[in-house]
């Protein structure tokens, strides 16, 4: 959660950055810790930038088409998206994430029409009986889907669908493959964590209801991808060589679903 909070700041203060997210960066000095210490590097926060700029993108298509729609961020942590995507008043905005990630939250950032923040595990079902069921639906879930075991990843989905008329799933994601390398992640390096559900085959939720159909799958090596088209030409020659093998291309994903 600091690690991503500390790299939107650091590159909203770049001369052109890729996200621009004020709110982090007052974050990251009103919390007494020492983000220094976390050594995030700056492909890190080129990508932690590009993630969060292509899911509020998404989101920001969903509510044009969808003026009065409800928006689930799942396992927000302290990311200011509502605030970025600055929804009208016609959107229900819900962030849900730990109690204790809550209650910070609530010190950190600023009340807003129409904004509820959700203090639960969004493996726990009560949250979402909070959540009107007549709207349609963006969900977005970053930083959170392979933190998951398979079987919360498929039940959260399968409970998603069934609740809304209609809507989209967006998430990053990672393959199998990546889960035998997670200690190079500078996340995982840092705190500990681990993560758990990797898909090789962005078609497989499909299988898990028919209602959901796959829109997008971006590899965060395409050269079109925002992080990899702001670094240097040998760095993007690099990335293009490793992306004609799939299973590295593969390793980190964007991707979106209709329903």
């Amino acid at each position: 959660m600091l690690v991503t909070l500390y790299g939107r700041a650091l590159e909203t203060k770049e001369n052109d950055p890729i996200l621009r997210d004020p709110e982090a960066v007052e974050a990251v000095r009103r919390i007494d810790y020492d983000f220094e210490g976390l050594k995030v590097r700056r492909h890190d926060v080129m990508a932690i930038a590009a993630r969060a700029r292509v899911l509020d993108d998404w989101v920001q298509e969903f509510l044009a088409k969808n003026p009065r729609a409800s928006v689930l961020h799942l396992g927000c942590g302290l990311d200011s998206r509502v605030y970025r995507v600055d929804p009208s008043q016609d959107v229900l905005w819900f962030d849900v994430d730990f109690p204790e990630i809550i209650e910070l939250r609530k010190r950190l950032f600023p009340e807003r029409a129409n904004y509820q923040m959700s203090g639960s595990s969004v493996t726990d079902s009560g949250w979402l009986e909070q959540v009107p069921a007549d709207r349609p639906a963006a969900i977005v879930a970053e930083g959170l889907m392979y933190y998951l075991k398979e079987d919360e990843v498929q039940a959260l989905v399968k409970r998603l669908v069934e609740r809304f008329p209609s809507g989209q799933i967006m998430f990053d994601a990672i393959s199998r493959s990546y889960l035998k390398l997670q200690k190079t992640n500078v996340g995982i390096k840092a705190t500990g964590a681990r993560i758990w559900w990797g898909i090789n085959d962005p078609h497989e939720l499909e299988t898990w209801n028919s209602r959901i159909k796959l829109i997008t799958n971006w590899s965060v090596m395409d050269q079109e991808f925002p992080s990899i088209k702001r670094m240097s030409g040998s760095m993007r020659a690099t990335i293009r060589l490793f992306a004609l093998i799939p299973a590295l291309k593969n390793m980190g994903l964007m991707l979106r679903y209709q329903f």
